[in-house]
């Protein structure tokens, strides 16, 4: 039977989604989205120039409602010469009151690259309060100097409040520093963590993105385990897409993250956590939010009969025995979204 997501209140109880929309309503094409709350509204911040941005009350009707940046940061040419307009993988945290939002430019394929960050006091842009505040850069990875590649961030709290940046695609695969407490900045002393890695010979030109598909880190803390969530393969080729997700645990941030074999992440281990399927060939680039207690997985897909176009996914993560996520794969053809047009609140 289908049931459609209902509210109850700002409570938000969640039904198992299903969705009443017609196959010919628009879905939302999102790349890497990303997902707060504030109030009785959820913001969905996606890749693409500006960092596009969408508003919801349900998580299934979205609203298209413009661009964080009207331009670009003043500082992406100097740092990252071949940027091509596109910022990329956006990550909202709140913390203290107000919302930081992680970003990364990058040259395609290179990494000439730099994450940076900006600051709001609120998402909603009807507030007096609301206004976007750039930070500049975090983090940098420079071609010939650096195996690591900055682009992807993820911003995670730790058990005792310290601040963590996740971040990693492709060469020597997936990072976590140690952020300042002021979220803009590295803490001093440094302290670097490698947490997961692929295959990548020595002979590859360190230039190279090389063999080892690996991207989108996004730590998630539930009780008093850490798991990570990792894209394997190639996002970005339509129905050609490998794109998966793999998972591994911790009970440190800092790692080591182990699959259910009890595989290190960072020596090529990893779980498949939930793959593409005929329909839906690929998929990756998560993030997850919780509602009214439960779970769920946020991520992209790429659908084969619609050219491959990327369309947001969000699924109910459930918990096993062994205190594991998991996804009902036919939530790749359940969930459904709704593009809807913005009409502003009336008083």
């Amino acid at each position: 039977m289908r049931e459609r997501l209902h509210s109850l209140g700002w409570a938000l109880a969640l039904a198992p989604f299903a969705w009443a929309a017609a196959a010919s309503d628009p879905q939302v094409s999102v790349h890497d989205p990303s997902i707060a709350r504030e109030g009785g509204t959820y913001y969905l911040y996606s890749t693409g120039p500006g960092i596009p941005w969408y508003s919801s009350t349900d998580l299934v009707h979205w609203a298209r409602r413009g661009r964080v940046f009207p331009g670009e940061p003043s500082w992406v040419r100097q740092a990252v010469p071949t940027f091509n307009g596109h910022i990329w993988a956006p990550d909202i945290v709140p913390r203290d009151g107000r919302f930081y939002l992680y970003y990364a430019v990058s040259g395609f394929g290179r990494n000439s690259s730099a994450i940076g960050v900006t600051v709001n006091a609120t998402l909603d842009p009807g507030s007096p309060d609301y206004k976007w505040v750039d930070q500049g850069v975090v983090l940098r990875s420079i071609p010939g100097r650096d195996l690591w590649n900055a682009i992807d961030p993820n911003v995670v709290a730790d058990a005792d409040g310290g601040w963590w940046l996740a971040f990693g695609s492709f060469w020597s695969g997936v990072r976590i520093v140690r952020l300042a407490p002021d979220g803009r900045s590295l803490e001093q002393p440094e302290e670097w963590h490698a947490i997961a890695k692929r295959e990548r010979s020595v002979l590859v030109a360190d230039e190279d993105a090389g063999p080892a598909e690996i991207e989108a880190p996004y730590v998630f803390r539930k009780g008093g385990d850490y798991f990570l969530f990792v894209s394997w393969g190639l996002c970005c080729r339509g129905k050609n897409s490998t794109y998966r997700l793999v998972i591994g645990r911790s009970r440190d941030i800092r790692g080591p993250y182990l699959d259910r074999d009890g595989r290190d992440l960072a020596r090529g281990g990893g779980s498949l956590f939930l793959g593409g399927n005929a329909a839906w060939p690929g998929l990756g680039h998560n993030c997850v939010v919780t509602v009214g207690g439960r779970d769920y997985i946020v991520f992209h897909a790429y659908e084969g009969a619609d050219g491959g176009m990327q369309k947001l996914k969000i699924a109910e993560l459930t918990w096993d025995s062994a205190g594991w996520p998991t996804v009902d794969p036919g939530a790749l053809d359940t969930y459904r979204s709704e593009l809807i047009p913005w009409q502003p609140p009336t008083h």
